[in-house]
């Protein structure tokens, strides 16, 4: 019987495409002569920092068209700049305690336990998008607060400049072989190196031999995160990008931010479905995974603010 899997295994690995085995970062810097060892620029990095960027330039582009909005911009330039700057702490920070209270709390309790200070190192397991989004909704509320700005209508920008960070970030963690799909014997499967190399992130490369490391033993796998690239981030920018410009969205508060999360909330159920969940977790059905718990949140506040954007919408006329 083992022999038969091996043999089924090998098939549909030759039957599969290869994974492109790009280094994980664009350049290295050896920084050795100050003490400082190695420096890496990775992809992972730099689709956080494109994905800031590109969002900043298109809620700047968003503001500068009065004729997009109800009334007038809710924020100036500056606004926009000090509010990217409390979003990036608020996706850091949230991102990070979502994934300790998601996921270390009820399944690795023993790790938190026998090192608190794990906690703080955000390389070490990573971040979870739906703390993230927590993190950012309550820097939204505090900053429209504090500047007397239409809360609303401030998250209408971020539900539309978002899906720009999130679609370049999975491609990131495409390149970085993780996070990848469920075995598939499908034609667009994929073999993802899954060799483990201690302390080492990505786990699977090498970055003192600059090669990625095999098992020998891997299944082709959907490339799921690519389906999440287009479901969660592209999708959504497209669709809302259409309602925006054609369509005048922004003209109703909170509608894009309500679709935003509802489109978000659907790519992410669909993806969860050829994506691996992760291997700590248990105790849930087959059909059911953390990531589809987590959107159901975001399907409900989406519902409401969609209906409240509506429903303003229907009193004035």
């Amino acid at each position: 019987m083992t022999e038969l899997l091996t043999m089924i295994s090998v098939y549909l690995s030759q039957a599969a495409m290869t994974f492109p085995e790009w280094r994980p970062a664009l350049l290295s810097l050896d920084f050795g002569f100050v003490g400082l060892g190695e420096f890496h620029l990775r992809w992972y990095a730099l689709g956080y920092i494109a994905g800031i960027g590109g969002a900043w330039w298109y809620g700047s582009q968003l503001l500068k068209r009065a004729s997009l909005w109800k009334s007038a911009p809710p924020l100036s330039q500056e606004g926009l700049d000090d509010l990217m700057f409390w979003i990036i702490i608020g996706i850091i920070v949230g991102g990070r305690f979502g994934y300790v209270l998601f996921y270390m709390v009820p399944y690795q309790m023993d790790v938190l336990a026998a090192d608190p200070l794990t906690v703080l190192r955000i390389w070490d397991g990573g971040m979870a998008f739906h703390g993230g989004i927590l993190g950012v909704a309550l820097v939204l509320w505090f900053f429209a607060a504090r500047r007397g700005a239409a809360l609303l209508s401030v998250g209408d920008i971020a539900g539309v400049t978002a899906p720009i960070g999130i679609g370049l970030v999975r491609i990131a963690n495409f390149t970085n072989a993780e996070l990848y799909g469920r075995p598939t014997n499908a034609p667009i499967g994929m073999v993802f190196p899954e060799g483990y190399v201690p302390g080492s992130t990505p786990p699977a490369f090498n970055w003192e031999t600059d090669t990625w490391v095999y098992r020998g033993d891997e299944l082709a796998r959907h490339p799921s995160q690519l389906y999440e690239s287009v479901l969660e981030g592209w999708i959504p920018l497209i669709v809302l990008s259409i309602l925006i410009w054609k369509f005048g969205a922004l003209k109703r508060p909170g509608l894009v931010a309500g679709l935003f999360l509802l489109m978000y909330g659907a790519g992410r159920s669909i993806a969860e479905n050829f994506r691996e969940p992760d291997s700590f977790v248990s105790g849930l059905p087959e059909w059911l995974t953390m990531g589809m718990i987590l959107s159901v949140p975001m399907w409900l506040g989406g519902t409401w603010l969609i209906w409240n954007a509506l429903k303003q919408q229907e009193k004035q006329v």
